[in-house]
């Protein structure tokens, strides 16, 4: 695993040990960035379940101001330390160890950019993550929520303000592009 584009480019990535995380192949990841480049340039991101944090270092890479990462596992938690210490990118991350719920209450910052990359089996987090972030108002106008789920099983219907943007298929790994439309004030 390592970092596809954009300043850091190939740097090798450490990703947590066991099979607890189900780290992003480098071909999704680089066919993802190819999708949402415009979307990177200045973004303030959000890598839910972020295992060893490839995709918000690839976004802090392409250009992206500041990303916080978020995974309740203590390997996968040392592994984005360590990523982040790799890519001298402390001053642009925030590592929040925990539940979901903890980085969605942390901070105040609003989001334009937002991984939601959960456990597959754990089908009903999309919509529970992207309502409990758009209702704590941490998502801004037009953010992208970028999901990446089991390619045998659909991501549970987002209502309003959610409205899906692409969906691509890669085997057995798709990546539903939502847009955010309206924001809490």
């Amino acid at each position: 695993m390592r970092i596809i584009a954009g300043e850091a480019r190939g740097r090798r990535l450490f990703a947590p040990e066991g099979d607890e995380t189900r780290p992003t192949a480098d071909r999704v990841r680089e066919a993802l960035f190819n999708i949402i480049r415009a979307e990177v340039e200045d973004a303030v991101v959000l890598d839910l379940f972020a295992g060893s944090g490839a995709l918000a270092l690839e976004a802090i890479s392409r250009g992206a101001r500041r990303a916080v990462l978020c995974d309740k596992s203590p390997g996968a938690v040392q592994a984005i330390r360590r990523n982040i210490a790799l890519m001298r990118a402390e001053d642009k991350t925030t590592v929040v160890a925990g539940d979901w719920r903890k980085a969605v209450r942390a901070g105040g910052e609003r989001f334009t950019l937002v991984f939601l990359d959960p456990p597959y089996r754990m089908t009903e987090v999309y919509a529970q993550a992207a309502r409990a972030l758009f209702e704590a108002g941490r998502l801004a106008e037009g953010a992208l929520l970028v999901m990446e789920h089991d390619a045998r099983s659909a991501i549970e219907d987002l209502a309003l303000p959610f409205e899906p943007e692409d969906e691509r298929t890669y085997r057995d790994t798709a990546i539903a592009l939502v847009r955010v439309r309206g924001a809490v004030e």
